[in-house]
């Protein structure tokens, strides 16, 4: 008895040969696993992306520049130039190479269709390039930044995290000085998140919704929940685009896997992690200065 055959199963036929309309169908559910990496991402709202150079070649580069310091009238004439501009460089190695290739049995495409099983392992690719890049991000936010280690006085999550936000607002350095609150985002691990949400609801008049899950800002600074901080790390406070952390993708792929009736579908993805300005970063374990 012939097996019986489905538009989406001649679907994957005219994808393996090369159809163009075959590789549209697959093309556009990988175009949401793309979308949906920049919507799940904490990283992606706060990580830096004035960048130069091509992701392609391998490396990018990322340029801070110190401060100007004003001098006295006619000092550039006497010199006859102006004084040089000083930055410093910081190069992003696109060096982790990352791929999902998954096969799937010609039956199973039988009983789902193409798109149906491409759709639920592309928003599980999707997923897990989301946790491997914010993993990724705030383990460098942890190797990079500094301990902050709040007064021993200080015990209650509220005042640890002001006395955070304020040690990067009042921070002076060649290349900065003092850091508006706007500028601030911290991301909190859902323990210490839920403490400040609970904290919040606790509040005469405070403008949080109590109802809702996220309450946005605090004092000013954006405030993110995230399961993918390092380990024992309670939060982490910097000034957004601290970290750069450029991504190149092949979207899809699938051939068919030799010598049996499974289909490979392929996704690749390179990306590489890097501090920019890691003064501007500090992080949390609940360790307090002596």
């Amino acid at each position: 008895m012939a097996r019986p055959e489905t538009t989406r199963i001649d679907s994957l036929n005219v994808l393996l040969d090369g159809s163009p309309d075959g590789k549209m169908l697959l093309k556009e559910a990988y175009d949401g696993v793309i979308a949906n990496v920049q919507k799940g991402t904490v990283s992606s709202k706060i990580k830096n992306t004035d960048l130069s150079g091509d992701p392609t070649a391998g490396t990018v580069e990322a340029k801070r520049f110190v401060n100007a310091s004003s001098q006295p009238y006619g000092t550039a004439r006497t010199a006859s130039k102006g004084t040089v501009v000083k930055g410093n460089p910081v190069t992003v190695a696109i060096d982790t190479n990352r791929e999902f290739v998954e096969e799937i049995e010609e039956k199973d495409i039988r009983l789902l269709g193409v798109d149906g099983l491409v759709a639920k392992r592309s928003a599980n690719h999707a997923q897990r390039m989301i946790a491997e890049l914010d993993t990724a991000f705030f383990a460098e936010g942890k190797t990079a930044g500094t301990q902050f280690k709040p007064a021993s006085a200080l015990t209650d999550i509220k005042d640890i995290v002001e006395s955070a936000i304020l040690q990067l607002e009042k921070l002076k350095n060649n290349y900065i000085d003092g850091l508006d609150r706007s500028m601030l985002s911290i991301t909190f691990d859902p323990d210490t998140y839920s403490a400040m949400r609970m904290y919040l609801d606790t509040v005469t008049n405070t403008n949080v919704d109590t109802t809702v899950e996220e309450f946005v800002m605090y004092h000013g600074v954006k405030c993110y929940n995230s399961n993918r901080l390092p380990s024992g790390v309670k939060f982490e406070i910097m000034m957004d685009e601290s970290i750069a952390q450029p991504v190149s993708s092949k979207p899809y792929s699938a051939e068919r896997i030799p010598l049996s009736e499974a289909v490979a579908v392929e996704m690749f993805f390179y990306y590489g992690t890097k501090a920019v300005t890691p003064d501007t970063i500090l992080w949390y374990d609940g360790t307090h200065a002596a």
